[in-house]
């Protein structure tokens, strides 16, 4: 009965600890080409998503600069519409050497703001 109850238990852990990551990337961003760099889960060429949501997980600002993030011509904005930003139109400095490639035109305004909202929500 013991070895039962363990058995549960442990099943139950990684049912649990499976669910984490359960979350599939949108469409959306499989038909927009996001799946090319990036996972939910872990860095391809660009950051895992999750990282990118615990990273910016009670932010409320964005410094937005094509150069990158650490430049003096830094455009200060709320977070969801400066990592818009930064989607759109791309830029270095926030993960590492490699640009973000541009994805506006081919990515609508409100499709990268819904990307944005589903990447943010990533970190509960």
């Amino acid at each position: 009965m013991k070895s039962i109850i363990i058995s549960v238990i442990a099943a139950a852990g990684l049912m649990a600890s499976g669910s984490i990551f359960a979350t599939d990337m949108p469409d959306l961003a499989k038909k927009s080409g996001c799946t090319a760099c990036h996972k939910i889960d872990k860095k391809i060429v660009g950051p895992a998503w999750m990282d990118v949501s615990k990273k910016y997980k009670g932010v409320k600002e964005y410094a937005y600069s094509p150069k990158g993030s650490d430049h003096a011509d830094a455009k200060k904005m709320s977070l969801e519409d400066g990592l818009a930003m930064k989607i759109a139109k791309g830029g270095t400095g926030n993960w590492g050497k490699v640009p973000m490639t541009p994805n506006s035109p081919k990515v609508s305004d409100a499709e990268i703001k819904e990307l944005v909202q589903f990447i943010l929500g990533l970190a509960k």
